[in-house]
């Protein structure tokens, strides 16, 4: 089911760069040099704005549930009974009668010139 996932979390990154690349900038942007330009007259300019700009929001809503969804419920090695680390337990990792005692530091004694 990770794999699954996973895959589908690619497919989604790839068109998402797609469309952001195919995206008219004010300069132009990348989006001539793939063929960007041409995309306008399938459409026509407001439509293809529109459908774009549609396109981006859903695959990066997409992208970001999935990319939470394989976090908190797919990652490998996580287990149901999985341990609380040593900073939420509130523990030291070695109890306080091993540790050395606090010594004071001596004020260093000056010398005669």
């Amino acid at each position: 089911m990770y794999t699954f996932f996973i895959a589908i979390e690619i497919i989604v990154c790839i068109l998402l760069i797609g469309v952001i690349l195919m995206q008219n900038s004010k300069g132009g942007g990348l989006a001539g040099a793939f063929g960007g330009g041409n995309f306008g007259t399938v459409f026509g300019v407001r439509r293809t704005a529109d459908f774009l700009t549609r396109a981006t929001t859903i695959l990066a809503t997409t992208f970001i549930v999935l990319a939470l969804l394989i976090n908190l419920f797919f990652l490998p090695g996580k287990s149901a009974s999985s341990k609380e680390s040593v900073i939420q337990s509130g523990q030291t990792s070695v109890p306080p009668s091993q540790l050395p005692p606090q010594t004071q530091p001596t004020p260093a004694t000056a010398s005669p010139k």
